[in-house]
């Protein structure tokens, strides 16, 4: 059961990271649209990203801080969820 809304979340986190590259070539950027799909769901990112204006051809937003940050986070998370999928294989092979 944990197994699974960690894993929930971190799709929901993958996403949110999605719907916000989508964002980078449009006016509306990266951050936005992945905190709204943080909040919300990344449905919602996705409409607000489609109803922004694109940017011109050759140019787009770079992901600033939130791009290392949100790096970061990602490693991690995906450390600590091999860590308890091992631990819990593990577990059944002792049984």
């Amino acid at each position: 059961m944990v197994l699974v809304l960690i894993f929930a979340l971190l799709s929901g986190c993958f996403l949110a990271a999605l719907v916000g590259m989508l964002g980078r070539r449009r006016t509306i950027g990266f951050g936005w649209p992945f905190v709204l799909s943080l909040v919300f769901t990344p449905l919602v990112g996705l409409i607000i990203v489609l109803l922004s204006e694109k940017l011109p051809d050759g140019q787009k937003k770079g992901l600033g801080c939130i791009g290392g940050i949100l790096a970061f986070l990602g490693f991690l998370c995906l450390l600590v969820f091999l860590l308890m999928l091992l631990g819990g294989g593990a577990m059944i092979a002792a049984l």
